[in-house]
C-alpha cells in the first residue's frame, strides 16, 4: 500500500464525499479530511484557496493521494492509486462489531 499523505477535501452532506471516506476506512488508509461546511468563514476562505490549488472547479469530493488529485468518487481510480486492486475484505465480527458501535 502508497505510504503517501492521503487529504480529502469533502462536505458533511456529500453522500460522494461519505463513500469516499468509507473506501479509505475500508482499506484501513490513514487520511487527513476536512468537511468544508464545518469551518468558520475565515477557515473556510483559506481552505477554498488551498482546494483551489488542487482542483480549480472546487468540486467535491477531492482527494489527494500523494501528488495524484482524484475529483470526485472513482473506487477504480482510488485503488489503483493506493496500490490496491479490489477493497480488502474485513472479517464478519469485525464488520458487525463496527455497525454496533456506531449505534452507541
Amino acid at each position: 500500500m502508497m505510504k503517501n499523505i492521503v487529504r480529502l477535501y469533502s462536505l458533511s452532506t456529500c453522500p460522494s464525499c461519505w463513500a469516499t471516506k468509507i473506501l479509505l476506512k475500508k482499506c484501513d488508509v490513514k487520511f487527513e479530511f476536512t468537511d468544508l461546511d464545518h469551518l468558520d468563514v475565515e477557515e473556510g476562505k483559506a481552505m477554498m484557496q488551498e482546494l483551489k490549488s488542487q482542483n480549480p472547479a472546487l468540486t467535491l469530493p477531492t482527494l489527494l493521494i500523494g501528488g495524484k488529485v482524484i475529483v470526485g468518487y472513482k473506487e477504480k481510480e482510488i485503488l489503483e492509486t493506493l496500490g490496491l486492486t479490489e477493497v480488502p475484505k474485513r472479517k464478519f465480527f469485525e464488520t458487525i462489531f463496527s455497525k454496533i458501535k456506531r449505534l452507541f
